[in-house]
């Protein structure tokens, strides 16, 4: 580990890091930005949703956020 000054209070040494330079990509169905993960190096072209939730809503929304099937009218 590094050697502290000596006089200096004993705290843990911070190491920042931070991802600025990651790609984005906006989720199909929810439309929220998403950054790049190393398990989607690979394959980072083809990856179009931000999560599992939102790949398997992916056929009730069509891709646009919004449900594609209707509710039928209020029975009278």
């Amino acid at each position: 580990p590094p050697q502290r000054p000596a006089g200096r209070p004993t705290q843990p040494l911070v190491i920042m890091h931070r991802k600025p330079h990651l790609p984005n990509k906006l989720c199909a169905v929810c439309g929220l930005p998403f950054a790049w993960r190393r398990k989607w190096a690979r394959d980072w072209d083809q990856v179009r949703y931000c999560s599992e939730r939102c790949r398997r809503q992916r056929a009730h929304t069509g891709g646009t956020g919004a449900p594609t099937a209707t509710l039928a009218p209020p029975r009278r």
